[in-house]
């Protein structure tokens, strides 16, 4: 049996999705799901050309160097054009891991077990954080090289918030006015769909003020886009690819020669925290990390930090 768009069916599939929005999960992790087992999807059909039910376990390994190669083709059916880290691998076979396990609880048949699916080594990388004085460059950037103001007290007040919060992007494109009191508190649902509050700094509090006295707009979206009728939509959000794009613009523009991302200053919001001996367990509760493991990968990632325990701690210093 087939559906739709004429690929190996995988049974139950719409029954997968049904599920993981019963059980209350994000938007995003629903469309990342279905997007991901698409992916195997294109998989049985156009490279193995095997049903579902005459999979073995041979399959699987087929199946990740699949996704470690480069010529492989996307959920879209689109020419890939880079390899996936192995954090993108380990993702998508998460997803079928998931998926396996479903049809498990609901008693139906699988060509083999969820445990069988083994996750591929992760490379361990060396995190790269600028100095805090190029973080500080490029957030007043948008002021420098922005020549529509309220573009540039809107970036601003972004790139401001994502500093001073430690948020991630998703959370600060989806923020409402609503959201934030006159302290600068702000209530955030997280990844997850798990509540936390973040916290601005008066700097960051005062641009953002600039900015909402000058952005010309009712919508309930604190940050709105500008461009063509955008900004008549209430709901309507900045997409996560402009503000990346600006803060790679900006970059360049201050010759900064480390990538800087929106997670980079995420990254760098919890590397200072700790330099100045702020408490893990702070920083996980601030960053809206399930794991005290995930939180100490970003405290101990700074090269400065390491050099100042060293030479404070070593016996011979």
């Amino acid at each position: 049996m087939t559906n739709r768009n004429n690929t190996p069916y995988l049974p139950c599939f719409d029954e997968f999705i049904l599920n993981l929005r019963a059980n209350n999960f994000s938007d995003e992790t629903c469309y990342n799901y279905e997007r991901d087992l698409k992916t195997f999807e294109h998989f049985l059909q156009k490279d193995i050309q095997k049903s579902f039910a005459n999979l073995d376990k041979k399959d699987i390994l087929r199946y990740k160097a699949f996704l470690n190669s480069i010529d492989r083709k996307t959920a879209e059916l689109k020419n890939s054009k880079k390899h996936l880290c192995s954090y993108s691998i380990n993702r998508i076979l998460s997803a079928l891991r998931s998926y396996l396990k479903f049809l498990e609880d609901i008693d139906q048949a699988s060509p083999f077990s969820p445990t069988s699916i083994k996750l591929v080594k992760t490379e361990k990388k060396h995190a790269r954080i600028p100095e805090f004085k190029e973080i500080i460059k490029l957030i007043e950037a948008p002021v420098q090289f922005e020549k529509n103001k309220q573009i540039a007290l809107r970036n601003r007040a972004m790139l401001e918030t994502l500093f001073a919060t430690g948020m991630r992007i998703s959370e600060l494109l989806s923020l409402k006015v609503r959201q934030i009191d006159k302290t600068g508190r702000v209530y955030i649902m997280g990844k997850g769909k798990k509540q936390r509050f973040v916290y601005l700094t008066p700097r960051s509090l005062l641009h953002l003020k600039n900015y909402l006295t000058k952005r010309n707009s009712d919508s309930e979206m604190l940050f709105v886009p500008y461009r063509g009728l955008n900004n008549q939509k209430k709901d309507k959000k900045i997409s996560p690819n402009y503000l990346q794009f600006k803060i790679k613009q900006y970059r360049e523009l201050l010759d900064i020669n480390i990538p800087i991302s929106a997670h980079t200053l995420r990254h760098g919001f919890a590397t200072f925290l700790a330099e100045n001996g702020a408490s893990p367990a702070a920083i996980q509760i601030l960053l809206g990390h399930e794991s005290l493991d995930t939180t100490t990968r970003y405290v101990h990632a700074s090269d400065r930090f390491a050099e100042q325990t060293h030479k404070k701690f070593h016996p011979l210093a």
